[in-house]
């Protein structure tokens, strides 16, 4: 048996968070086996040129470690074929670097789609033969079942996604969500170039967690430097990160209750996610705070007048959420529609590893800010909330507790906001670091690989959405199709994240 025990003595670095070891075919099946066995969970799987990366965490230990199997026939053992979760991630990497995981339960691409003529879909003769085939969809029998296709063009400003229903009257026996539509090269992107070129690449993965993203990113190649940035600094980027998530819970508060017809709430939630967006704007410059955090720090400081401006933000959002949150729980019709709707069962969370408000609700304590402390959350008190009845209502309560806790943060780091520089300067040289960060949906993992000259050569960043976007496939199962949108919306999973 391999354990993460085994892997930090083997690397030598058991006062570092984050090792990285080359292991065997054997090796890396027997990781299989852990993550079967519910001993580690998946954090990332990714390729590279000849080798495939997973990323293994223990929680119990709160150790997070690199595990990279080096692959000269082109072919790896299959993870998915052990763990479920790693279904999705090994279809990607396939798509993107031709890696075959042997042994796979899925064989379709996940990004190509049909289009590229890289490799023939499941079923084609070649590679041009298979541009524009259909699409293979999980089948569903039985009298009386019929198929629902929704998208992945839709009605609202939102990003292609195709979601197949298979349903018995009303009632849903399946979903199959396929995503993927905009390949936006990403990751080819950030290679070759600088650290603050591909920060604000990466601030853009998925732009509602931007902040989020690019301290991953940040705090990745801070560690592969070994680089200490100020306290001030990293203060401020614990705001950005709390004023982001503040602004993301709200509107999605609101968002939810407008899925269930209850258009009230997302019209005054929107008026405090705006004070939040505005405030955010006047201390930071930028409504999302997008390209604030950069290597070494941050690349702006908070005017003295902007604090009191967020301090009276926090203050009318203290005034007016309570009330808000007491009609969502004495609407009867609203609860009727939230309460019981889209149960996500705990196992599967734990399966999944699942973050966020969708494992928290299903009684998944985890946060990476608690379970892999990073400054300046390492010397702040705060709570995190878990609920264990794992429906649409318990996403919501989740959501308001983490707003309640958001406001306390920002005040206390306001209150204790260390004087000094706000950045410092990110030696030339190669190295390699990881980073675990919580974004308002769930943990961000980043991994990258610096050059010689400093440059990025391999950066790779995962979003939440990975284990969560086929959670919301068993949620729905059993509701009828009306509450899909309601469902869809509690988990909130990004399109944008999984469009590498």
């Amino acid at each position: 048996m391999v354990n993460l025990s085994d892997l930090f003595a083997r690397n030598g670095s058991a006062c570092r968070p984050w090792p990285r070891v080359s292991v065997s075919e054997a090796e890396w099946s027997a990781l299989c086996a852990e993550l079967a066995a519910g001993r580690l969970t998946l954090s990332a799987l990714f390729g590279d040129s000849a080798t495939v990366h997973m990323a293994l965490l223990d929680e119990t230990t709160g150790r997070l470690a690199l595990a990279s199997l080096p692959c000269p026939a082109g072919a790896f053992p299959s993870v998915a074929r052990h763990h479920p979760p790693a279904a999705r991630l090994e279809r990607t990497i396939r798509d993107l670097f031709g890696l075959t995981p042997l042994g796979a339960p899925d064989d379709r691409p996940w990004l190509d789609h049909a289009r590229w003529g890289v490799r023939a879909p499941l079923g084609a003769a070649s590679p041009d033969a298979g541009a524009g085939a259909a699409y293979p969809v999980l089948p569903v029998e039985g009298e009386g079942v019929h198929q629902i296709p929704v998208g992945p063009v839709h009605a609202g400003i939102i990003e292609p996604g195709h979601f197949r229903f298979s349903a018995y009257g009303e009632t849903v026996v399946r979903l199959e969500a396929r995503l993927g539509y905009v390949h936006k090269g990403l990751e080819a992107l950030m290679a070759g170039r600088t650290q603050e070129e591909a920060a604000r690449i990466a601030g853009r993965h998925s732009g509602d967690a931007t902040v989020a993203y690019a301290l991953a990113f940040c705090r990745a190649v801070e560690a592969a430097r070994g680089v200490a940035i100020p306290e001030r600094a990293h203060a401020l980027r614990g705001l950005m990160a709390e004023l982001e998530r503040l602004a993301n819970h709200l509107g999605d508060i609101g968002a939810i209750c407008n899925d269930a017809a209850f258009a009230l709430m997302l019209a005054h939630c929107g008026v405090l996610r705006e004070r939040v967006l505005r405030a955010s704007a006047r201390a930071f410059g930028h409504r999302l705070m997008m390209d604030r955090v950069v290597p070494g720090g941050v690349a702006q400081d908070i005017p003295t007048d902007a604090i009191a401006g967020v301090k009276a933000m926090v203050a009318e959002v203290r005034r007016a959420f309570p009330a808000l949150v007491r009609l969502y729980d004495e609407t009867a019709s609203l609860q009727d529609r939230t309460v019981g709707t889209g149960f996500t069962k705990p196992e599967y969370v734990r399966q999944f590893g699942a973050g966020g408000f969708v494992g928290r609700a299903s009684g998944r304590p985890f946060d990476a800010r608690r379970a892999l402390p990073y400054p300046p959350y390492d010397r702040l008190p705060f709570e995190v909330p878990v609920r264990t009845d794992g429906d649409v209502n318990a996403r919501v309560w989740v959501r308001i507790r983490e707003v309640e806790e958001s406001l306390g943060l920002i005040i206390r780091l306001l209150d204790t906001l260390p004087k000094g520089d706000i950045n410092v300067p990110v030696p030339a040289g190669g190295g390699e670091g990881v980073a675990l960060v919580e974004s308002f949906r769930g943990d961000v993992f980043a991994f990258v690989a610096l050059a010689a000259d400093g440059r990025v050569r391999r950066a790779h960043l995962r979003d939440p959405s990975w284990f969560q976007w086929q959670l919301l496939e068993t949620a729905i199962e059993g509701n009828i199709v009306a509450d899909f949108p309601l469902c869809n919306k509690s988990f909130n999973c990004s399109y944008s994240g999984v469009d590498l």
